[in-house]
């Protein structure tokens, strides 16, 4: 089963495709099967239901039920292969690759 990962941003249209498309290409290079999908902030809730991670653009402190990786550090590189490999572990963990 392909794991799901939500990114957001505000609009769901500028920062969080650019992360999804970054963060596709990355996971494919590391062989795992993923649907990364962008999404506004205001539908963020709705998308996490059955996903793996959430990719976060913005700091919030809202507590969420997948685990959340920092999207900054596929937009900046710093910090992105540790983010990285916590987006792996989550999807593995959720048992969904």
């Amino acid at each position: 089963m392909t794991a799901k990962v939500v990114v957001a941003c505000g609009s769901g249209v500028a920062t969080s495709q650019t992360v999804a498309s970054k963060v596709s290409r990355l996971l494919k290079e590391a062989k795992v099967d993923a649907d990364v999908q962008a999404v506004d902030l205001k539908s963020v809730d709705r998308h996490l239901a059955d996903a793996a991670a959430y990719i976060t653009i913005v700091r919030e402190n809202k507590p969420r039920s997948v685990p959340v990786i920092n999207g900054i550090a596929f937009l900046t590189g710093m910090g992105q292969d540790q983010e990285l490999a916590k987006l792996i572990e989550a999807i593995k963990s959720s048992g969904s690759n």
